[in-house]
């Protein structure tokens, strides 16, 4: 499933005097000399909205629409990689693309609907987003900083002692876990040089009143429960990995 965001402007309008020099600028440069002028002149200001998108979905981020618009451009800053620029000037009816992956295009026709969408996102598109529109009375901007989130990935053993043992690993917003029958054990959190986070729970409890422990792993880009037991430990519990 994708997600769709959007957020209103983030940049008022540049003075009369400077909208009409933008403008006449446009009309009497070649459309290069115009991508670049947008993108050194008018960069990315204001607060960003924040954007999680699901590693391998889609996302989409949608640009205020407005009247008598000129050009539309998004301005893709990743944390690695170069400047990706999509433009397109709607007097002329013309797309520009530079540096931007195939995963990166408008959601549909440019002419109908500004909306960037990315297909399959990855660890690598994390990065600032701008959607920039000219018109007459100036430069406007939305702004975007998109986060990617990465399911965690679970283990369920027995230690050394026979007792269940909780694991859950992901790149960045580490997971939760708890017990029921609540466990007397705080979740311990590791940071790795890679940058996963792996949190691990053991359960122990003077008493489980006769139920079988039950280990519940929550983040927040799970949407199903699963359940698996482990009868090699001292007592069988069962584990289930669930979301927000």
């Amino acid at each position: 499933m994708g997600t769709s965001q959007s957020a209103g402007w983030c940049k008022k309008p540049v003075s009369p005097i400077n909208t009409r020099a933008a403008l006449e600028l446009v009309r009497n440069t070649t459309w290069t000399i115009v991508l670049l002028t947008i993108a050194a002149v008018t960069g990315a200001t204001g607060r960003n909205s924040s954007v999680l998108a699901k590693l391998g979905h889609s996302t989409v981020m949608t640009c205020p629409s407005d009247k008598n618009i000129t050009m539309v451009t998004w301005k893709i800053s990743p944390k690695t990689g170069n400047l990706c620029i999509l433009a397109y000037r709607i007097d002329l009816n013309k797309t520009e693309r530079t540096n931007c992956s195939d995963r990166m295009n408008w959601r549909s026709r440019p002419d109908r609907d500004w909306a960037l969408k990315i297909d399959q996102v990855r660890m690598a598109d994390e990065g600032n987003y701008t959607c920039e529109v000219v018109n007459e009375d100036g430069n406007f901007h939305c702004c975007y900083h998109l986060t990617v989130q990465v399911s965690p990935r679970t283990a369920l053993y027995c230690d050394d002692h026979g007792n269940p043992v909780c694991e859950a690993e992901t790149v960045k917003l580490a997971a939760e876990i708890s017990w029921v029958p609540e466990s007397n054990s705080t979740p311990r959190a590791d940071s790795h040089d890679n940058g996963t986070v792996t949190v691990l729970s053991r359960f122990a409890a003077s008493s489980t009143n006769g139920k079988n422990p039950t280990c519940t792993v929550s983040h927040a880009t799970l949407n199903e429960t699963k359940s698996i037991a482990c009868s090699s430990c001292k007592l069988p519990f069962v584990c289930s990995v669930q979301g927000p």
